[in-house]
């Protein structure tokens, strides 16, 4: 079903418009931040808080379109049956520089609340690893969110 609402988005612009490609982006980093949110079994309020804040920079959405994606998102992780079904659109449509900030975003999210699990930190170097990010920028985007 993912896979079927992306390719959607798609769809409707054969150049592919930079603006579809933004959202669509947004709405996958929003849907791995919610996999890294609740990975550790407890989604609570600072990592509520950090994926807001986090998709908010990143990406400069109003408020109702941060609202939006994060409804989106979060109904999509609730149905999502892998990661390839994030991954796919991020490979498919997202820069090395875009790949390595959603890996830094999730690091944010998996820090919010003052640890990172095995379980996130698991997620997050799976994901680093299907979206082709190399194990030097991964450790980089930890260090960066540690230090930050």
């Amino acid at each position: 079903m993912l896979i079927k609402v992306f390719k959607s988005l798609f769809e409707n612009s054969a150049d592919t418009n930079p603006r579809t490609t933004e959202h669509t982006l947004a709405l996958v980093a929003a849907a791995l931040l919610y996999e890294v949110a609740r990975a550790d079994f407890e989604q609570d309020a600072e990592e509520e808080a950090t994926l807001t804040k986090a998709l908010q920079e990143a990406f400069g959405l109003d408020s109702k379109t941060l609202d939006d994606i994060k409804q989106q998102a979060s109904a999509q992780v609730d149905e999502a049956t892998s990661l390839y079904e994030f991954t796919r659109i991020i490979n498919d449509h997202a820069d090395a520089n875009d790949k390595y900030t959603i890996v830094q975003l999730m690091w944010q999210v998996a820090l919010a609340d003052g640890e990172i699990s095995r379980y996130e930190e698991h997620l997050i170097r799976r994901v680093a690893e299907l979206i082709y990010v190399s194990h030097s920028d991964f450790i980089r985007a930890k260090h960066s969110t540690l230090k930050g």
